[in-house]
């Protein structure tokens, strides 16, 4: 695992790269503002999902338990007519281990759930979620840009999650300091035609406070 534990004016832009989810813990520690589990995804599960009509990506946002993932994810997949393959089964299983990896890490026992599917500029300008913690994972398509910010302006230099590669980030009510000075944006691809498929994670303590 590479790390940098950095700050700037009194701000955290530590990375963590982890190449297995037990050394995600790295996120916890002061400094650092962001965590990416590395993952290569296999090719035939991204020739497979590449190759889907935008249409057939499933999209939705919900409030559950991480053991629950997999059959949810497979409910949303038929409303948006999704195959159920072997495929899905992959995707759906996947999805639920980021899951249960992100809330292990945080402690919680809810995650609030969202996939999207986008087309256009999303998120286009760089900041920070008014979150504790944030998890996003490309599936397909372009992944989330970052950089450091100095002085609250945009990053000078631009770095792209590979596809596939959860981030996790710290969010404005992240409890403990320095607060980060990471910026994310969704890449902006309006125009292109690309169609990108988008998990966001957030840790959810008590679900009756959300309705």
């Amino acid at each position: 695992m590479n790390v940098q534990r950095l700050t700037l004016k009194d701000a955290a832009i530590g990375v963590a790269v982890a190449d297995a989810p037990e050394a995600l813990t790295t996120f916890l520690k002061p400094g650092c503002a962001a965590a990416i589990w590395r993952r290569r995804p296999d090719p035939d599960f991204q020739s497979w999902i590449d190759g889907l009509l935008p249409e057939q990506l499933p999209r939705g946002r919900l409030i559950l338990r991480p053991e629950t993932v997999p059959q949810a994810i497979v409910e949303l997949c038929k409303v948006t007519s999704m195959p159920l393959c072997k495929e899905c089964g992959v995707f759906a299983e996947d999805v639920a281990a980021v899951a249960q990896n992100f809330s292990d890490l945080l402690d919680v026992e809810y995650v609030r759930l969202r996939l999207d599917v986008v087309t256009t500029n999303a998120c286009r300008k760089f900041h920070i979620d008014a979150v504790t913690a944030r998890l996003v994972c490309t599936y397909r398509g372009s992944g989330t840009q970052y950089g450091i910010s100095t002085n609250g302006n945009d990053p000078r230099r631009v770095f792209s999650v590979p596809t596939g590669s959860p981030i996790l980030l710290r969010g404005t009510h992240w409890p403990d300091d320095p607060p980060s000075g990471l910026l994310h944006r969704s890449p902006p691809i309006e125009g292109t035609g690309e169609s990108r498929l988008v998990l966001v994670l957030d840790p959810i303590s008590n679900p009756e406070d959300e309705h």
